[in-house]
């Protein structure tokens, strides 16, 4: 659209982003973003589709496009994005929370019993979507949210208040800040991607510190293997995200260290996502 061309119905909007290369879904939720009808849906946007934008909305909605097309995530450029069912602000200091990571909140769930005061902790909380999403399902539970980065813990705090969800906050690299304290869960999405991924440059716009991490991605999951002994208490779990073919690579970390019991746990595409294992009941004899 020119700047000398009258404002696009919604129907024309969408019929321009789909010419550009805009995924369907990416356009929708954009275009109902720059119309301030976030929470009407998508089906609005069928039953409303002669009407025109204002000058306003057509501006704000071109730059949208723009922005999206240069990789820029759809949960920066609306400010928010559901997960687990709650709706979390989101921006640039923070991952983008991923639908797979729903695989790693279900395990947990299955590891904590309802009404049990039991003490979880997340590493690397980022918009502190895990540790928000558990303690939405398990009230009863204390959860603390751990991340190195004070931008994200900022934003992980505001949600919490936002959600009025009671979470406990720590700074610091993995378990490092959390000296003598033991739980009977440690979750954690860390980064796990390796330096020269192909991938990386479609996702520059997101926290390369919550993204990369070594040669071969796993330098973040062979630090918190190591720390996590000595901070779960005896039968507890620890749990965690990792790349599509890294399953076998954790699961040996994982023995190497002394676990037990270690399991995988499948995303939406049906890779292995998630590996954990429980730290032994008794000590060795």
């Amino acid at each position: 659209m020119s700047s000398s061309s009258p404002p696009p119905t919604i129907a024309l909007a969408l019929q321009q982003a789909a010419a550009q290369g805009l995924a369907r879904i990416d356009a929708q939720i954009l275009l109902l973003h720059a119309l301030d009808r976030s929470e009407a849906g998508r089906a609005w946007l069928i039953t409303h589709d002669t009407e025109p934008l204002t000058l306003a909305q057509a501006a704000l909605w071109q730059d949208l496009c723009r922005r999206r097309l240069d990789d820029e995530p759809v949960a920066y450029l609306t400010g928010h994005k559901e997960f687990f069912g709650l709706n979390l602000q989101v921006d640039a200091r923070v991952l983008d929370p991923r639908p797979d990571t729903e695989t790693l909140v279900e395990w947990a769930l299955d590891l904590m019993p309802e009404e049990q005061a039991m003490r979880v902790v997340d590493l690397g909380t980022g918009s502190g979507a895990i540790a928000l999403a558990l303690k939405s399902q398990r009230p009863q539970a204390r959860v603390l949210a751990v991340d190195a980065s004070e931008q994200a813990l900022a934003v992980a705090q505001a949600n919490a208040e936002r959600l009025q969800l009671a979470l406990e906050f720590a700074r610091g690299s993995w378990l490092e800040p959390l000296a003598g304290e033991r739980f009977a869960l440690i979750v954690s999405n860390p980064p796990y991607i390796r330096e020269d991924d192909e991938h990386m440059p479609a996702l520059r716009h997101e926290p390369r510190q919550a993204l990369t991490s070594g040669a071969d991605g796993l330098d973040d999951l062979r630090a918190i293997v190591a720390q996590a002994a000595a901070h779960l208490e005896r039968g507890g779990w620890l749990l965690m995200e990792h790349g599509w073919d890294q399953a076998q690579a954790v699961a040996a970390l994982l023995e190497q260290s002394g676990f037990t019991r270690i399991e995988h746990r499948q995303d939406l595409s049906g890779t292995a996502r998630c590996t954990g294992g429980q730290w032994p009941l008794a000590a060795a004899a």
